[in-house]
């Protein structure tokens, strides 16, 4: 079943929610439309058990281009003495909300993309737990070139993802780099070619949705976790995390499966 909406279009079929940003006419600019229906799909899939993997992709050429600056030209075409966009209030209620749920929805969340992510459009994908690129594909960190710094979590996912001198290069010089540049320091999982992204990207979260849904939820919070603890913090959350995976349907039906020498039967509980 597909459900198209002002600035998104999503579609559930065979547990994958994919939800597709469609303002192909700005290259997928991000604006308010689009943050309040991106953030209600994504509460859409956080709470209903039938989704089981979420794929973000783009509609056309981009994947997202950012901020769609047209929205808020106003803001800068009075003098100097007008009212000022106030980015702190905007980030807290447009943008981190999304990125918040996707680093913490315990559902694995997978960005296809298939032409330029800029700025906002970049950390998004930063922030999804794999990314499948097509190789005319791009990233950029453009908040540089507009006097801005990195947001929506690329400051942290960024470090994750290449480490400090990487991440300072692509946020200082706000330089475009390639799919095959970013698959090579790992910003990129997996790179294919143009027409077999949407097959690909289908089959991979396809994949996901039919493994065991409850031990990948957790796993992605004890990897959330152990950025910021110790040791001491990671092996208790492990114990912890392992002890309610031990308890779920999905595990007894992998072990059987082994033993019985046949494929197992995730469902996801």
């Amino acid at each position: 079943m597909t459900k198209e909406l002002a600035t998104i279009q999503t579609s559930v079929e065979s547990g994958v929610l994919t939800i597709t940003l469609n303002r192909p006419d700005s290259l997928n600019a991000f604006n308010e439309q689009m943050a309040v229906e991106l953030a209600g799909a994504l509460r859409v899939a956080e709470r209903d058990d039938g989704v089981r993997c979420v794929l973000l992709t783009g509609a056309g050429r981009a994947f997202c281009s950012g901020q769609d600056l047209a929205e808020i030209r106003s803001r800068y075409a009075a003098d100097a003495s007008a009212e000022q966009l106030d980015f702190a209030r905007h980030l807290r209620e447009k943008y981190n909300p999304i990125v918040q749920r996707i680093r913490t929805i315990e559902k694995p969340v997978v960005a296809a993309v298939n032409g330029v992510a800029a700025g906002a459009g970049a950390s998004f994908t930063f922030a999804c737990d794999l990314r499948i690129a097509a190789r005319s594909a791009s990233f950029v960190m453009a908040f540089v070139h507009v006097g801005l710094i990195p947001d929506s979590g690329a400051t942290l996912t960024l470090l994750q993802h290449v480490g400090y001198s990487k991440a300072a290069e692509l946020c200082m010089l706000g330089e475009k780099i390639s799919a095959e540049e970013a698959h090579r320091h790992g910003l990129v999982n997996k790179l294919v070619d143009d027409a077999e992204l949407p097959a690909a990207a289908r089959e991979l979260a396809a994949r996901l949705a039919s493994m065991p849904t409850r031990a990948i939820g957790l796993t992605k919070r004890a990897l959330n976790r152990a950025w910021t603890a110790t040791i001491e913090d990671t092996l208790e959350a492990e114990a912890y995390g392992q002890a309610t995976a031990g308890r779920t349907a999905d595990h007894r039906e992998g072990v059987l499966a082994f033993l019985e020498k046949r494929k197992p039967g995730f469902m996801g509980r």
